[in-house]
Formats: C-alpha cells, sequence, structure tokens
C-alpha cells in the first residue's frame, strides 16, 4: 500500500514555499507526495461549461508549474497531482484520510495583506484525522537551528501522539528535541509569581522538572539516539511554544480530537502559535 504525504497547491507563492517543505519531508520520510488542488464545484444552473472548462485547465496548469518546480528541486521523490472539485479545506480533509502528514501553507490565494494565517489552514488543523503541518513563508532573516520543539502541556496527562511525531522528527532530521513545558503556580496568573517566596517557587519548579522527566522517560527509551533538553519555564504556553519556535527547525503541538465530537476546534494555546511562530508547526491530533 502506498504511503502519503499530501500538500495543498494554489497559485499563492505561500503554497509553494510549503510545497517545497512538503517534498523534503516526503524525501525524508520516503513517501509518495500527492498535491492536491481544489477547482470550485460547478453548479449546472449557474455556471456555464465553457467557464468550468477554465477552471478546470487553470488548475491543470498550476499543477503542472508546482510539479515541475518540486521535481527540480526535489527529483527523488515520486509525485502527483490531483484536481478534486470543492472548497480547499474539504478538498484537503477528503485527501488527509489516507495520508500520514498534511502540508498546507499558513495562508493561500485568498485573504488579505497582514493576514497571518488563512481559513484553510486553520479547517484542516482543526479537523483532519492526520498530523497537519502549517508552513509560514520564512521571513528573510530566520534562521532556525537543527532543533524540533514540543509543547508538553499538563505533564499529568501527556499525550503520547505529539511526542511520538516529535521524537520521530527529530530522529530523521539528526535534530535535538527541545521539550517545553509551561507551568504557573497552582493556575495562579503568573504575575503572581512576584509575591511567593523564593523556597516556594523553587520547590513548585522542581516537581514539575520530575513531572516531565517521567513523561519523558517512554519515548526517549524508544528513541536512544535523539538528543533531548527538557525546558520547563514559568510563562504562558503560547509565549513559550513561540519564543521556541525562534529557535527551532519544526514546532510540534498537540490538538485533543474525538470522533463524538461534531465540531473540531483547534484549543486556544495552539491557535496562537499558528499565527505566531517563527518556524513551521506540525498540529497532531491525539484522544
Amino acid at each position: 500500500m502506498t504511503r502519503f504525504l499530501v500538500a495543498g497547491i494554489d497559485a499563492s507563492r505561500e503554497s509553494l514555499v510549503a510545497g517545497e517543505w512538503a517534498a523534503e519531508e516526503a524525501a525524508r520520510r520516503g513517501l509518495e507526495l500527492r498535491l492536491v488542488h481544489a477547482v470550485p464545484a460547478p453548479a449546472d444552473d449557474i455556471v456555464d461549461p465553457p467557464v468550468a472548462l477554465s477552471w478546470q485547465r487553470s488548475g491543470e496548469e498550476v499543477l503542472g508549474r508546482a510539479e515541475a518546480g518540486l521535481a527540480a528541486v526535489s527529483p527523488g521523490v515520486a509525485m502527483s497531482g490531483v484536481q478534486v472539485a470543492g472548497s480547499a479545506p474539504a478538498a484537503l480533509l477528503s485527501a488527509a484520510r489516507t495520508a500520514e502528514l498534511l502540508v498546507v501553507g499558513a495562508r493561500g490565494d485568498g485573504g488579505f495583506d497582514g493576514l497571518a494565517v488563512g481559513s484553510t489552514a486553520l479547517a484542516v488543523a482543526s479537523g483532519a484525522p492526520c498530523p497537519v503541518a502549517v508552513v509560514p513563508r520564512p521571513p528573510a532573516t530566520a534562521l532556525h537551528e537543527a532543533e524540533v520543539a514540543v509543547g508538553v502541556g499538563d505533564v499529568r496527562t501527556a499525550a503520547g501522539s505529539p511526542l511520538d511525531f516529535a521524537f520521530g522528527a527529530a530522529r530523521l532530521g539528526e535534530a535535538r528535541l527541545r521539550a517545553v513545558h509551561a507551568w504557573s503556580l497552582g493556575g495562579a496568573p503568573i504575575w503572581t509569581a512576584l509575591a511567593v517566596p523564593e523556597e516556594d517557587r523553587a520547590t513548585w519548579e522542581d516537581e514539575e522538572v520530575q513531572r516531565l522527566s517521567d513523561v519523558l522517560r517512554e519515548p526517549r527509551e524508544r528513541y536512544p539516539d535523539v538528543s533531548v533538553l527538557p525546558d520547563v519555564v514559568l510563562l504562558h504556553p503560547a509565549y513559550a511554544l513561540v519564543h521556541a519556535s525562534r529557535r527551532a527547525g519544526l514546532l510540534v503541538v498537540g490538538r485533543r480530537a474525538s470522533p463524538r465530537a461534531a465540531e473540531q476546534r483547534l484549543g486556544p494555546v495552539a491557535h496562537a502559535v499558528l499565527h505566531h511562530a517563527h518556524c513551521p508547526v506540525v498540529v497532531v491530533p491525539h484522544g
């Protein structure tokens, strides 16, 4: 059975940047790259056949240019392109059912200037059954290290899937893994830490460090070749992860997913990270 990495493609520069990232990731993972381009679904009573044909030809041109460009920079990657009638989120969510990873640009050819993350990226990151990589258009000054950062939220109930993905990505990229755990003083606002005795703060921090170490013990045993840096900070999780993204080449966050939920949603931390991260972000669903 063929294993796929799916990338959403449109005519935007951001889409092509994401496609290049997807091709590199497909080569690293030994996956076939499938490029998906959504075209409007023609309504027989509204859209004239010539208009529908024009949409189809335009989509074929977009896919053709993308395939040629990506083949030039990643010649060893097997790839194919497919057009899907319908909205971009629906097309990509459908393709994600058989994908090991879905890659999209942070924004596409819609939206407006200054928009950090578009509606398609948010929709697929919120609802795809597989991990979703959201790739920003990199600023000219971005300098990322060979480091994968992963957010570890409540260390008492830490999710396995985001950690597994992060450890695997670090091993594939021969990168160090930074496990970021942001904590607060018993759920109190961070600024109240100023009124807490230093001895109490140190005790609570030591407890959080130990809990994180316990969470990391099992994946460390399964990935003994991955260098791990536990990073426990007294900070809001979104701030901590965005800060970590300044030095990382990849940031991994989790998203709670339940098959019983009528509507999948991103949590506030993942939502903030997608809008402000300085590197590609992978959102991994977990139960």
